[in-house]
């Protein structure tokens, strides 16, 4: 039913950061195999907002893999836990959501998880399972598991505490009840980020306490953003969504810096080891052009989420905007009537979907995103007469005319 040992490890191993432990992962291989049972390997996602991107797909494709290997994937969508907030790396308490907007934010994660996984292989679970049926004496007795000691040992929490800076009590429940998602479903193993490591390990002291097994944990890199500094997040407006439409994701991946190319064919592709090692090749070939293997790249994403047609369309329409300086043939179109005096910018973006709010309009064009008439805009109160025609360009991917009927 599973590949042998040494196969397995060769596949999970590949392109992780952190493994605790070789040792204790090679012995629940050994009793898999002598069972038949399959491991249970969990990741948990918190639907704070509603797009899985591509950062995310890091953590799927390993866990892809595992399915691959014969091994049962256990998804938590943190329904309870989204409504506390990772604290991790965050120096300032996060804002709260309802549970409401986390619902809503949720609806669309089992549709993008089963873009990558066996939807008739995978448990979803939503932690609000177990989380909304504890009585308040089974948190108490959760919650004398962890010492504050142990808390303040991350760097997140040392550091706003030397710095004076508030910190909730309701943040040091987080690492408990990321842990309590390991004892609910039995998990083997549990992967995540880097910056993940505490949780992660914080799961294996809960697991004892509750007296099951401790689970191994594996850690991933982190994928930076189209900014290249900064890790991929919506938040920060680096992100690639994979229900972005073709066009658009095709655009965003020619945006990356030359030297994230191979981390993202490694991260974020099926690429084989001798296929990376070709790349790798290229990429440090002086008469290779980075564009044209990053045009490869945008290709096999867009692929991957869409169509081969998808893909090749893209890379003509990429190629029609950016290299021929032509608008695209699709560009849409704003109509408005005559009769209205002027229209407020931001709100036209927001309004006809071109961007996800006013807030992301404004921030756009704060920093400098936006153009009307290849003229960049940085008045967030501009407004549009509709007694004139504008191109209005958003980012370097998106374009709109605005016409009066």
């Amino acid at each position: 039913m599973f590949p042998p040992i040494n196969e397995q490890l060769e596949v999970i191993k590949r392109g992780i950061e952190e493994l605790i432990s070789e040792e204790e992962l090679i012995k629940k291989l050994e009793m898999s195999i002598k069972t038949g049972e399959p491991l249970r390997v969990k990741q948990g996602f918190d639907p704070t907002a509603p797009d899985i991107h591509l950062g995310h797909t890091v953590g799927i494709r390993k866990l892809q893999q595992f399915q691959e290997l014969g091994h049962k994937i256990v998804l938590i969508i943190g329904d309870y836990t989204g409504m506390v907030g990772d604290p991790s790396e965050k120096d300032e308490t996060r804002p709260r959501l309802s549970h409401e907007k986390i619902m809503e934010n949720a609806r669309t994660y089992e549709d993008q998880f089963f873009k990558i996984l066996d939807r008739n292989l995978t448990e979803v679970h939503y932690n609000g399972e177990w989380f909304s049926k504890m009585k308040f004496y089974e948190i108490m007795n959760l919650a004398s598991k962890f010492t504050i000691a142990r808390i303040l040992e991350r760097d997140d929490f040392s550091k706003r505490y030397r710095e004076e800076k508030p910190i909730s009590l309701h943040e040091f429940f987080y690492p408990l009840m990321q842990g309590y998602d390991s004892v609910a479903i039995k998990s083997d193993i549990e992967i995540g980020a880097t910056e993940q490591k505490f949780n992660l390990l914080a799961a294996r002291q809960v697991q004892k306490e509750y007296g099951i097994e401790q689970q191994v944990v594996l850690t991933l890199p982190v994928l930076e953003g189209l900014d290249g500094k900064q890790r991929m997040a919506k938040s920060l407006g680096n992100y690639v969504g994979i229900d972005d439409p073709p066009d658009e994701m095709y655009g965003k991946i020619m945006s990356i810096p030359d030297n994230l190319i191979l981390k993202y064919f490694t991260l974020i592709t099926d690429y084989s080891l001798q296929q990376l090692k070709d790349e790798e090749k290229r990429l440090s070939d002086p008469d290779v052009n980075p564009m044209s293997i990053k045009k490869e790249l945008a290709r096999t994403v867009v692929a991957m989420y869409h169509s081969q047609e998808d893909a090749y369309s893209s890379g003509e329409t990429f190629t029609q905007v950016f290299s021929k300086k032509e608008l695209p043939e699709d560009i849409k179109k704003i109509r408005v009537d005559k009769g209205v005096e002027s229209l407020l910018l931001v709100k036209l973006l927001a309004d006809n979907c071109i961007v996800t709010s006013n807030g992301e309009g404004r921030r756009l064009i704060k920093q400098g995103a936006v153009k009307v008439n290849d003229e960049k805009i940085s008045d967030i109160n501009f407004k549009l007469k509709p007694s004139n025609e504008y191109i209005i360009k958003v980012g370097k991917r998106r374009f709109v005319k605005f016409i009066t009927n």
